[in-house]
């Protein structure tokens, strides 16, 4: 698939390319996103940079894997996070993101995140959104909740956060948790059979 373009009242979601890779760059410096986003390597080098806007990027939209979002501000073109949205099973995808230290704390991630979500459903033929983060990641789940995710538990030993095993918060979001139609019925388990 080609990259798309989507927008929101305060932001411009698109494809990361070459000329983002210094903004990523700079704000991968942070060391918080090094210590919840187990595929960040630590030290972020330039180079991790450029492969990551100049292949990964590329490649995961090429095959309909995963696809990547930038959320920037529309006035300055400036950066304020990341959003991904991989494909992990049939209907099935997973979201991703963060955002750059100085724009934490301003909807902006959870407002990308509402956008990606409703994109995925309508354009992905996609019935379950899940999100996962390590235990502790408060920010993170924040976003999720403000999102409409509902928060289905705790997995052990989940996440392989640079060699170490750690337990992760589980979400999911359905399309009609957003007033939108599935593209498979779905039956809930009654909560007397649970």
């Amino acid at each position: 698939m080609e990259p798309v373009t989507l927008t929101t009242s305060r932001l411009l979601l698109r494809s990361p390319g070459p000329a983002d890779a210094e903004a990523v760059h700079a704000a991968a410096q942070d060391p918080e996103l090094a210590r919840w986003i187990p595929q960040f390597p630590s030290p972020y080098l330039r180079e991790h940079a450029r492969g990551f806007t100049e292949q990964a990027v590329p490649d995961g939209w090429a095959h309909d894997s995963m696809f990547t979002f930038g959320l920037f501000l529309p006035e300055g073109e400036d950066l304020v996070g990341m959003l991904g949205i991989t494909m992990r099973a049939l209907g099935v995808a997973e979201i991703g993101f963060w955002a750059a230290k100085e724009h934490r704390g301003h909807g902006y991630v959870a407002e990308a995140t509402g956008a990606a979500a409703r994109w995925a459903f309508a354009r992905l033929s996609i019935d379950r959104m899940e999100w996962r983060a390590e235990v502790g990641n408060r920010a993170s789940r924040a976003v999720a909740e403000r999102t409409g995710f509902t928060i289905e538990g705790t997995l052990r030993s989940a996440i392989n956060n640079k060699g170490v095993r750690r337990d992760c918060w589980v979400g999911s979001l359905l399309p009609s948790d957003l007033g939108l139609p599935s593209t498979a019925p779905y039956l809930p388990t009654p909560d007397d059979r649970l």
